[in-house]
């Protein structure tokens, strides 16, 4: 009797158990992601592959079935929103992802002078953000929300006045940047205090303002200087007028620059002029292998281009967040209270291994990762140069 007694109690556990309802999903099944980009304005190419990089990940995302989070599948939804490369846009549209569209993360601004006050709104709301790209300290610096898939400024002059040492054994050096600027302007600075702590000297530390197309006189003032090396940390649209105008002066200096160059349509606007010169960047497209090929062969397939850093750091910052969305034990519902869980998943998380490098986050929002010394070459390809590690 009592064996059958049990078998039957055995029964009506499992009954029960089946009969049990599934988790409820929260914001109707779908998870919304921001993310702020500059999709016009003065660097839209930008934008263009962070957006496209995200619509890659939708892809794979709506394969799968969606999210999982707590045994609950989520769709996922995309609420772009163009920053217009402007600082008050890009303010602008944070506050509106967050306060109307109620996403609960956002990936972006991308350029510092961006991604800067982008954070501010980020931190004072309350919602974590991921930016792809922007390497200025002042995104992250006491922003406990507030995160970034690439290397900081600082490290980056060092690690460049620290190539321009060794690789072309120079003495004097000389920077022409945007002063107006929040990127280049702190990566220059970074870069003048790395030459000083490697010995060499700056020679001629020029400046201009956002828009400016005519250098002629900071150029001159360079081949002048007696420098060996310029450093220029501009943007993919500026690089080619600096190095043609340089051309044109005479000037005899090796040109090297920051990860700002790091977009495929600087070739097409500088073609021969750029060839043979170097930049710190991210990643490499000539010679990647693993899953950073496979990334570059598939996004090349479907849009007509090979992806440069901001693309594959939009890739990386999509993952981390899915990664740390998908470590929940559930999605309650409440806006403040999901939103915070994600921020701590992803200051947890460690060794991510991205297609632009381990990383893993320091308290202060920022990875720890490598820096890659790209080499323009003949094909007008980013060719893998050096590897340089903190």
């Amino acid at each position: 009797m009592g064996k059958k007694v049990g078998i039957l109690l055995l029964a009506l556990i499992l009954l029960l158990s089946a009969c049990k309802p599934a988790p409820k999903a929260a914001y109707g099944g779908v998870i919304k992601i921001g993310h702020v980009a500059p999709l016009t304005g003065d660097i839209p190419k930008v934008g263009e592959e962070g957006k496209y990089a995200l619509e890659l990940w939708l892809e794979d995302i709506e394969k799968a079935g969606g999210i999982e989070v707590g045994g609950v599948k989520y769709k996922v939804e995309i609420i772009h929103e163009d920053n217009e490369s402007k600082a008050e846009s890009a303010a602008a549209a944070t506050t509106k992802l967050i306060t109307e569209d109620k996403v609960l993360a956002i990936i972006g601004a991308y350029a510092s002078k961006q991604a800067i006050p982008a954070g501010e709104v980020a931190d004072s709301l309350k919602t974590p953000m991921i930016s792809p790209w922007s390497t200025n300290p002042r995104t992250t610096k006491n922003r406990p929300w507030v995160f970034r898939a690439c290397f900081l400024d600082d490290f980056q002059g060092r690690v460049l006045a620290k190539f321009v040492k060794e690789e072309f054994g120079a003495k004097k050096v000389a920077v022409l940047y945007d002063i107006a600027s929040d990127y280049p302007k702190g990566l220059a600075e970074f870069f003048k205090k790395g030459c000083e702590e490697v010995g060499l000297e700056v020679v001629a530390f020029e400046s201009f303002t956002t828009k400016d197309r005519d250098f002629s006189a900071q150029l001159t003032k360079i081949k002048e200087s007696g420098a060996e090396v310029l450093m220029t940390p501009q943007y993919y649209d500026e690089v080619p007028l600096i190095v043609k105008q340089a051309h044109e002066l005479g000037l005899p200096q090796i040109i090297v620059g920051s990860d700002s160059w790091g977009s495929p349509e600087l070739m097409k606007l500088c073609g021969d002029d750029c060839v043979g010169y170097y930049f710190s960047t991210h990643w490499a497209v000539a010679g990647a292998k693993g899953a950073a090929k496979e990334f570059i062969d598939r996004f090349q397939a479907k849009y007509g281009y090979a992806p440069g850093d901001c693309a594959a750091l939009a890739w990386d910052s999509a993952h981390i967040l899915q990664q740390a969305i998908e470590s929940l034990d559930k999605l309650t519902g409440d806006l403040e209270t999901d939103r915070k869980a994600i921020r701590d998943a992803i200051a947890s998380i460690k060794e991510y291994p991205g297609i632009t490098g381990k990383m893993s986050f320091t308290e202060q929002g920022d990875p720890i990762k490598c820096a890659v010394i790209v080499r323009i070459n003949e094909k007008h390809e980013f060719e893998f140069y050096k590897m340089a590690c903190p």
